[in-house]
């Protein structure tokens, strides 16, 4: 059976044949169609469903049970977070890998190849409070290259002239 994407699509503004690219979104890749000209983008519906239900699911919040397991705790992770994985990866590891992320946060990572060349990049604002001034800044931090982690200073709260 051939795929939607596997035929001539051309775009309805321009009439110009659309191309196939990618598109990353919260760690998805999405298959889609884009017009040269930049009138239109499509991604393909499959895809669509797919992050659809993952943004459902990442909407929830769960409540589970930490139980103690000879020397170790476990979590139990709801049943739909699982299958939706499945659907995802086609089959779950049984190891998966644990770490922190922030003081209060875990990360727990389901099919996760051993690569020493993987690179996490993150980036978030943050309010901090400093001798009883508010400060905005945002944060940065790369696991390829530690040293140019770094917090820049936006603006105090209250004045105008910091960027």
């Amino acid at each position: 059976m051939k795929d939607i994407f596997d035929y001539k699509i051309l775009c309805d503004k321009c009439g110009k044949q659309m191309q196939n690219i990618e598109v990353s979104k919260n760690g998805f890749v999405l298959r889609a169609l884009k017009c040269p000209n930049n009138h239109e983008t499509i991604i393909h519906p499959e895809d669509k469903n797919e992050y659809d239900s993952f943004m459902k699911l990442k909407e929830k919040e769960y409540e589970v049970k930490m139980r103690m397991v000879g020397n170790s705790y476990a979590v139990s992770i709801p049943r739909e977070i699982v299958d939706f994985m499945r659907e995802q990866e086609r089959m779950i590891n049984d190891m998966v890998r644990l770490s922190f992320e922030d003081a209060g946060r875990l990360k727990l990572m389901f099919n996760t190849p051993e690569n020493e060349n993987s690179r996490v990049i993150k980036s978030r604002e943050v309010r901090v409070v400093k001798n009883g001034k508010v400060y905005h800044a945002k944060q940065f931090s790369d696991s390829a290259h530690p040293e140019r982690n770094k917090s820049v200073v936006l603006k105090r709260e209250g004045d105008k002239n910091l960027k």
